[in-house]
């Protein structure tokens, strides 16, 4: 069984996992193993290629591990940590090919190589999770005014139609039955008869 890991995640269909993989290639001159797994690095509970990797640096079946980037293992920063954690307790390298310095500190003589990996691990696990904060925040803020958007009903169209069916004859009953708005929500809403009533009285005095 190889002792070196490739691992490739991608989080969409757009990824290439190739692209990944031929720069991890040039980080190993050994037997290993590619294992390639298509979910976000936010959901765990969903990643069982990675968790049986976890496994086997938890029973020292892997001695290398090779990523394209430290956001293909977490995006969250304290998973990250405990991670590499796990790893130097199991004595797993991990080599990131975007990471240069990491590879540096696995050069680098003890303590000075743990005391300088925590350091910068804290540093990039904290800016991958703020990218991906950033990201999401900004995703919610079009959501939400896309939402916006969509509950957005002219209260001028409401009215001409309202005072077109009332000039056809339309009860104010059948007029409220058939006039309807959508909410923020996207709920469809009935104009009510009171509203119906004060739309036609209003027009009466406008035009009086």
């Amino acid at each position: 069984m190889a002792k070196t890991i490739i691992y490739l995640r991608t989080s969409t269909e757009e990824q290439n996992p190739q692209n990944q993989l031929r720069d991890c290639k040039t980080l190993v001159d050994n037997d290993y193993e590619i294992i390639e797994e298509q979910q976000s690095a936010w959901k765990d509970k969903d990643r069982d290629k990675f968790e049986n990797i976890k496994r086997k640096i938890q029973r020292r079946d892997i001695e290398t591990l090779i990523c394209w980037d430290l956001d293909r293992l977490y995006r969250n920063r304290k998973k990250l940590v405990q991670f590499f954690e796990l790893c130097r307790v199991c004595k797993c390298r991990v080599i990131s090919y975007r990471q240069q310095w990491l590879r540096q500190l696995n050069e680098m003589p003890e303590p000075f190589n743990e005391i300088m990996q925590e350091l910068m691990l804290q540093i990039m696990g904290w800016i991958a999770e703020d990218e991906s904060k950033k990201k999401s925040d900004r995703v919610k803020i079009a959501y939400s005014n896309r939402k916006k958007k969509w509950g957005r009903k002219p209260l001028e169209k409401v009215e001409d139609r309202v005072i077109e069916l009332h000039k056809q004859g339309l009860s104010i009953r059948d007029i409220a039955s058939q006039i309807y708005y959508w909410d923020s929500s996207r709920n469809k809403k009935f104009v009510s008869k009171s509203a119906v009533h004060k739309i036609i009285k209003q027009s009466k005095l406008n035009n009086s």
